[in-house]
């Protein structure tokens, strides 16, 4: 083997990149953030938990950093990426515990507020982010299965998922080159549903595995690789990719 083929094997795909992720405090976004830097990548994870962004910039180790950060402050959002400078890729997973329930019994004021971070803050994000990613980047938006395959009680859940299918499109439109692309995860184990007891939670994860084809709900790492092929293919834009265990199948 030539040093050019063992440098080649020892580069990561995103070797010397600086990535932004939203989110990156846990779940999903913590498993990208692992992710990006075992491909060679910088990583800056914001949250609204102070605490939880501390603990996951220790666990993550060299490379990474944190801030705290409110996702619902556009003043605090410009702030942020006046602060950060140049980057190369934009990643947005954050989101509250998800709201369920049927429409006559749900109050509409929360229910708005299950837009607040998950479109609004991402669309905040994309505004003040866009300007200051390079040549090259990219910006990868999260939605969810349920705009594709709504259940029962799922009404907004569906509607901010199909809203951000559509700001996806609209967006790699509107800022060509730049590419942005979402990713639709289906069912996860992650703290989105720490609202609910344990018992529930479990007996959910059982009951939603018996019915996908790959027999399991998914867990963060399945889905981070669908965000890091997304940075890395520079002829993916406008494109959601649904990774959920098949769930739009059944």
């Amino acid at each position: 083997m030539t040093s050019m083929q063992e440098d080649a094997i020892r580069k990561g795909r995103l070797d010397g990149k600086k990535v932004i992720v939203l989110g990156g405090s846990s779940g999903i976004g913590y498993a990208v953030a692992e992710c990006v830097l075992a491909e060679g990548a910088n990583v800056v994870i914001a949250s609204s938990h102070a605490g939880r962004v501390d603990a996951a910039v220790t666990a993550l180790g060299a490379n990474a950093e944190g801030h705290a950060l409110d996702l619902t402050d556009e003043h605090a959002i410009e702030a942020f990426f006046t602060a950060i400078g140049s980057f190369d890729h934009l990643v947005f997973t954050a989101g509250d515990s998800l709201r369920l329930g049927e429409i006559a019994s749900t109050d509409l004021s929360l229910a708005r507020h299950a837009f607040d971070i998950r479109y609004w803050g991402a669309l905040a994000a994309v505004k003040y982010a866009s300007p200051h990613i390079v040549a090259g980047g990219s910006i990868v938006l999260t939605t969810g299965v349920a705009a594709l395959r709504p259940r029962g009680g799922w009404a907004f859940g569906a509607s901010v998922c199909g809203a951000m299918d559509a700001l996806t499109r609209a967006l790699a439109v509107e800022l060509a080159p730049l590419r942005v692309n979402a990713v639709s995860p289906g069912l996860i184990a992650t703290n989105l549903w720490q609202n609910m007891s344990e018992e529930d939670r479990q007996a959910m994860y059982e009951q939603a595995g018996k019915q996908l084809p790959v027999g399991r709900v998914g867990e963060a790492r399945d889905v981070a690789a669908a965000y890091l092929f997304l940075m890395e293919s520079a002829f993916a834009t406008g494109q959601t990719v649904v990774v959920d265990g098949g769930a739009v199948l059944v």
